[in-house]
C-alpha cells in the first residue's frame, strides 16, 4: 500500500514539473508588440512649412523721439485720456431734413491754419496729416480705398504707404571698394508739408424733436494734385477715407493749436463737433439727381 501512495505522489510531481515548463516556454516564445516612443511619434511627424517673409507693412513717415524728462510744467496725463462724449440719439422719424455735403478744407485759409501746426512732441507730430498716419500706424483706424467714399474697400498698410509715397524702390549698396554688394528696398519719406488739402463727407439733418440742426460727420480723405510718370497732370484726388467715427476717440487725445487764445484750449475732436473751421462745399446731394460735384454742372448742362 505504501508503494502504491508512492506510484501515485511520484507520478503528480511529474506531472505538475512538465505543465510548469511547457508554460515557461509558451511564455518565452510569445511574440511581443514593440511600443511605439514619443521621440519617434515626433520623427514621424512632418515639420511645418517655412515661414513666409515678414511684408513691411508700415508707413514710412518721420518717427519723434520722446523727451526723457517731462517737458512741460504742469501735469498733464489726464489731458491725454480725455474721450469724445456721446452722440445725442436721432431718431430716423424725427429727421425730417437730412442730406449729404462734401466739403473740402484748405489749410492754407487763415482759419485752417492749426491744420498745419508742426510742432514735434511726445505723442508725435502735431499736423493733422501726421495725426492720421499715426493713427493707421497703430492700427487704431481702418483705411478705406478711394474707389467710392461709403466706406467699402479697406486697405493695408503697405497699400497706403504706396498711395502717398510711391512703390518702393530698389538701391545698389556699394562697398568701400566702389563694387555692388547687393541691394536695398525702401520707400521714399513722405513729405507731410505737401497735404494740405482735405475732403469730408458729413450728413446735415434737422431734428424736430430737439428743433436744432445737427451736422454729422462721416469721413475724412486727404486730397492731393496727382501727376502721372510723363508729368501729365490727372487732377485732384482723394487718396484714401478714414471713418470720422473711429478716429474720435484719437482727435480727443489732442490739442488744436491756437495762436491767438492760449487760454481757450480745444482738442480736435472739439473742433469738429463745434465746426471751428472752413469747407468749401464741393457737392451735395439737394438738386444733383446725376450725382455729380458742383464743378461739373456747368459741363453737364452745355451737353
Amino acid at each position: 500500500m505504501n508503494k502504491f501512495v508512492k506510484i501515485i505522489f511520484l507520478s503528480v510531481l511529474i506531472a505538475g514539473a512538465s505543465s510548469e515548463g511547457y508554460a515557461q516556454k509558451r511564455k518565452s516564445t510569445k511574440r511581443t508588440t514593440p511600443k511605439t516612443t514619443t521621440a519617434k511619434v515626433e520623427a514621424e511627424v512632418e515639420a511645418p512649412a517655412a515661414a513666409a517673409a515678414p511684408v513691411n507693412d508700415s508707413l514710412p513717415i518721420p518717427k519723434v523721439k520722446k523727451s526723457l524728462r517731462r517737458d512741460e510744467a504742469v501735469e498733464s496725463t489726464t489731458l491725454k485720456d480725455r474721450i469724445p462724449l456721446p452722440y445725442e440719439h436721432l431718431r430716423a422719424d424725427d429727421a425730417v431734413y437730412r442730406h449729404k455735403v462734401w466739403r473740402e478744407i484748405d489749410a492754407r485759409e487763415k482759419i485752417n491754419l492749426p491744420f498745419r501746426y508742426a510742432a514735434n512732441e511726445d505723442n508725435g507730430n502735431q499736423r493733422f496729416i501726421s495725426i492720421l498716419m499715426q493713427a493707421i500706424q497703430d492700427d487704431k483706424v481702418t483705411v478705406f480705398a478711394n474707389v467710392d467714399d461709403r466706406f467699402t474697400t479697406p486697405m493695408t498698410k503697405s497699400e497706403v504707404a504706396s498711395v502717398l509715397s510711391g512703390e518702393e524702390v530698389t538701391y545698389a549698396v556699394y562697398g568701400p571698394d566702389g563694387n555692388v554688394t547687393g541691394t536695398e528696398t525702401k520707400r521714399n519719406e513722405i513729405n507731410l508739408d505737401s497735404f494740405y488739402r482735405f475732403r469730408i463727407k458729413e450728413e446735415v439733418i434737422f431734428d424736430k424733436e430737439s428743433s436744432r440742426l445737427f451736422h454729422r460727420i462721416l469721413g475724412i480723405a486727404p486730397v492731393k494734385r496727382i501727376y502721372t510718370s510723363l508729368g501729365a497732370d490727372v487732377g485732384d484726388s482723394e487718396l484714401f477715407w478714414v471713418y470720422y467715427p473711429d478716429m474720435r476717440e484719437t482727435f480727443a487725445k489732442y490739442d488744436v493749436y491756437n495762436a491767438k487764445n492760449f487760454g481757450g484750449r480745444m482738442s480736435w475732436e472739439e473742433l469738429f463737433e463745434s465746426r471751428m473751421f472752413h469747407g468749401r462745399i464741393i457737392k451735395t446731394t439737394m438738386d444733383n439727381p446725376y450725382d455729380l460735384p458742383i464743378s461739373a454742372y456747368q459741363s453737364y448742362a452745355n451737353k
